[in-house]
């Protein structure tokens, strides 16, 4: 087992890898640029190291400082949490080279599944559904159309190395598909440095479902479920779920062997998640997969009482999973607490916190890395906490939910709480029938 691991990353991700590594001996240290030296998860590390000033090119993001960091506490391994540099493919080759371990993908494994029409054309030869599209990138505007009326329109246009819904277009006709190429193509280049674009169908009246997936060094692989993060708005989740209120037992088998099946078409090792959409029949399509650790791992923790970041650890280190797959035995819902204003456009509200209260009680959990006083800064993502709720029933766990947000006091800035509430009282949320659209109709003016 390591002795030591440096979590290259910041906030609540870090400050909860941290927990565990304290459970089980392991020695931590924290890396922080200069806007986060008051963050708990400097405090509660072993040992922390600045890695640079406030902008993330120059501090998380800074792969020799990061490794630099890790030498000089004898780090045996680095635990790249969730965004920044953890899925990216240079990063894990480097530690390797370095003989630190890498807690996640390998380089071959992360290029296998971060380029989309890489990944695609991986699983569609491993035999897990995908949807109907170009097989690579494309070429021009008239090879899109020829496919456009081969598969029936609307189609979307999609960046290669896209996330975040940035390089995406829909397209319901000819005369729509050279602005949409164009426009595609420009957001994709400032985005990511890489224009490529491909085709799929567009699925109409979808659901986001993912499926958690650990995968270790000896061939082996288990799901954990399902979770439903159809709640976003452009392509951004906001809530998440588990289980899914529209999938059956007999759907969630058949998405779980698919997962394993692509998961073990690239040898997978870690934790990692496929991305799936489901269509108003029930049919399936795989979307992409995350080579990490996701945000809204702790509902999945909180149905299957499985510490996925002991897990992770475990794997890395060589130890085998058992290879039984986990069903949830209650329902949970997370909710994103993000220091943003929903009523005008969700625009960010850095700052500092004045006064907070952290709702507690039975089936309550709280992942969050603020504190009184703290500022929040304004150059990283903006969430700030994520409330996680349990209960026998996804009833039981909306009353629950409600209840806790109310208890949830942060003063200083704007924050996303009072959507949640509203969202909460929400009849068309409550009977759990509602598509990755919803929030597209959703009134946020009186919040």
């Amino acid at each position: 087992m390591f002795k030591k691991i440096l979590i290259a990353n910041r906030g609540e991700i870090a400050l909860r890898i941290i927990r565990t590594c304290r459970e089980m001996g392991i020695k931590t240290v924290a890396v922080y640029s200069t806007a986060d030296k008051e963050s708990l998860h400097v405090r509660f590390a072993d040992e922390a190291v600045c890695i640079g000033p406030p902008l993330s090119k120059s501090s998380y993001l800074n792969i020799p400082n990061l490794i630099a960091a890790a030498e000089i506490t004898n780090a045996d391994a680095i635990h790249p949490g969730y965004g920044f540099l953890s899925e990216n493919a240079e990063f894990s080759r480097i530690c390797q080279e370095y003989g630190i371990k890498f807690i996640g993908a390998t380089a071959d494994m992360i290029n296998a599944m971060g380029d989309k029409a890489t990944a695609k054309a991986t699983m569609k030869l491993a035999g897990v559904p995908t949807i109907p599209g170009s097989e690579g990138l494309l070429d021009s505007v008239k090879e899109g159309i020829k496919i456009a009326h081969k598969i029936k329109y609307p189609v979307i246009l999609k960046a290669t190395a896209g996330g975040g819904g940035r390089g995406m277009r829909i397209v319901n006709n000819d005369d729509e598909f050279e602005k949409a190429w164009k426009d595609a193509k420009m957001e994709a280049g400032a985005s990511f440095g890489n224009d490529g674009l491909y085709l799929e169908k567009f699925v109409e009246e979808p659901r986001h479902i993912e499926i958690q997936v650990v995968g270790d060094q000896y061939g082996k692989v288990c799901h954990l479920s399902e979770r439903d993060c159809s709640i976003q708005r452009r392509h951004q989740k906001l809530v998440e779920e588990t289980p899914s209120p529209i999938v059956s037992q007999k759907l969630r088998d058949k998405m779980g062997e698919a997962a394993i099946k692509g998961a073990k078409s690239i040898n997978y090792e870690g934790a990692g998640t496929i991305e799936f959409l489901v269509d108003k029949h029930g049919d399936f399509y795989f979307m992409e997969m995350n080579t990490r650790i996701q945000v809204e791992h702790p509902i999945t923790e909180e149905v299957t009482n499985f510490d996925l970041i002991k897990e992770q650890i475990k794997v890395a280190a060589g130890v085998p999973i058992s290879g039984k797959n986990y069903y949830p035995e209650f329902h949970a819902m997370e909710c994103r607490i993000n220091a943003e204003d929903p009523s005008n456009g969700f625009r960010p509200s850095p700052g500092k916190i004045t006064n907070l209260n952290i709702p507690g009680g039975h089936g309550v959990r709280v992942d969050t890395h603020i504190y009184a006083g703290y500022t929040i800064p304004p150059n990283y993502d903006s969430m700030v906490a994520k409330l996680i709720v349990t209960a026998r029933t996804r009833e039981e766990v909306i009353v629950r939910m409600k209840r806790a947000l109310q208890e949830f006091v942060i003063e200083g800035v704007k924050t996303t709480i009072p959507f949640h509430i509203k969202l909460m009282d929400d009849a068309q949320f409550k009977s759990g029938q509602f598509t990755t659209k919803f929030l597209e109709d959703f009134d946020f003016s009186d919040l």
